[in-house]
């Protein structure tokens, strides 16, 4: 199990981002609050210096302006030898204002009086530089709160979904034909525990289901082959009589053939019904299984001008039950001998493949996709509707395919691919 699909992984990543989130968000309001609080000390500084420089200011006219590495003051009118404020803010109404001047980030207090404008500077850049590393320790924070909340997530994890691992263990290891051991007793009575209960009532249906199949199966199997062996014993009996007409026996050829068809299916069906056991098969000669399948059709075709041939590129033996192998080669060949009127059939086996081509009525595009469905028949259609369903689901048991290419009134090609040896 790869680890990206894993609850595991995904009860951790969910708690990783929920984690990353609140951190977030927190940081957030951290740096927010430390920014506004920091800004409110600026302005608190600059009102109570520009205060007291005024002061200063009224009691000695010549007291000079600050002039520090964080502020700066200026005042015009300015007198002898004082300098003048930068000609970006001289015009500026009084209050706090915020500029970058050569640079530098200043925070700006003005104040008006007797006919005097005071300009007051903060150097801001330390203040930035704070906010800076600020930035860098709450992006740390995130990024380690959102990896420790990972971690720890899936730390616990591992232990609560431990029983969910350990029922999947238990219910991978039942048989589909067998009754689990109890379940439910072995976990705790909460959401695990009714999950437990829950598989072992499905598990225990399921192996009775498979026991009413198999009775069922093994049932007719039973009554099946014994009239169909009255059939063709009968059949034969009659056929050894040569004193009947020709049409007789040509009807009984027919019976005969159909009983023995009969107990090919019923075989192949219980084979169906059952699970796979193709390690206990032998493999199929195709080549002979096609020729026979050839023969016993032929009689489809009657008097009709159809020319039929058989190209042999390879002989590929074929692991599979050899009953469903022949319904699906008998429904190709089948289904080409009846609806070809005139014109030929070609069938070809190769390495890993067998081909079907008619001349016949053909298979309109629009049902192309429909013909391999249960009971769907086609407007030319005399059959039940099962034949090609039924060879769709043996290929996929032993992992073959078939496909038709049609064209109405031209003809079909069907081509059944498969694994040989």
């Amino acid at each position: 199990m790869r680890i990206s699909r894993s609850l595991r992984f995904r009860v951790a990543t969910a708690f990783a981002a929920l984690g990353g989130v609140i951190s977030l968000v927190t940081a957030i309001g951290l740096y927010i609050g430390v920014r506004d609080a920091g800004e409110r000390l600026i302005d608190e500084t600059l009102k109570a210096e520009i205060q007291d420089y005024l002061s200063r200011r009224s009691r000695n006219p010549n007291s000079p302006p600050p002039a520090t590495a964080t502020l700066l003051g200026y005042v015009l009118p300015a007198r002898t030898g004082e300098p003048i404020p930068p000609a970006p803010i001289a015009e500026w109404p009084p209050g706090l204002h915020e500029t970058r001047l050569q640079g530098v980030f200043y925070r700006v207090a003005i104040a008006e009086r007797g006919g005097s404008r005071y300009f007051l500077l903060y150097n801001e850049t330390l203040f930035r530089q704070k906010q800076t590393s600020l930035v860098l320790y709450l992006t740390v924070f995130v990024v380690l709160m959102t990896l420790l909340s990972g971690g720890l997530a899936l730390w616990l994890a591992e232990r609560v979904i431990e029983p969910v691992k350990e029922l999947a263990r238990r219910v991978r290891a039942v048989r589909p034909d067998s009754h689990p051991e109890p379940l439910g007793k072995d976990f705790s009575h909460d959401e695990v525990g009714e999950l437990a209960q829950a598989f072992e009532q499905a598990l225990n249906r399921l192996a009775d289901f498979i026991d009413r199949e198999r009775a069922f199966t093994a049932d007719v199997s039973h009554e099946l082959r014994t009239p169909i062996a009255v059939i063709r014993g009968a059949a034969e009996v009659l056929l050894a009589d040569g004193s009947r007409p020709h049409k007789d026996r040509q009807r009984l050829e027919r019976i005969e053939r159909g009983a023995a068809d009969m107990a090919d299916l019923s075989t192949a069906l219980l084979a169906m019904a059952r699970e796979r056991d193709d390690e206990r098969r032998e493999p199929v000669d195709v080549v002979a299984l096609i020729e026979e399948s050839i023969e016993k059709h032929q009689h489809l075709l009657g008097k009709r001008p159809v020319d039929v041939s058989l190209e042999i590129l390879a002989r590929p033996r074929i692991v599979a039950d050899g009953n469903l192998l022949a319904i699906v080669v008998a429904n190709l060949i089948r289904n080409s001998f009846t609806y070809t009127e005139r014109g030929h059939v070609r069938i070809c086996l190769n390495e890993q493949a067998l081909s079907v081509t008619d001349t016949g009525l053909g298979i309109p595009r629009a049902a192309l996709d429909e013909v391999f469905k249960r009971f769907y028949k086609g407007t030319h259609s005399e059959g039940a509707g099962i034949g090609l369903s039924l060879a769709r689901k043996i290929c996929d048991r032993y992992g073959w395919s078939v496909a038709l290419d049609s064209e109405e009134g031209q003809g079909t090609r069907a081509v059944l691919r498969f694994r040989p040896v």
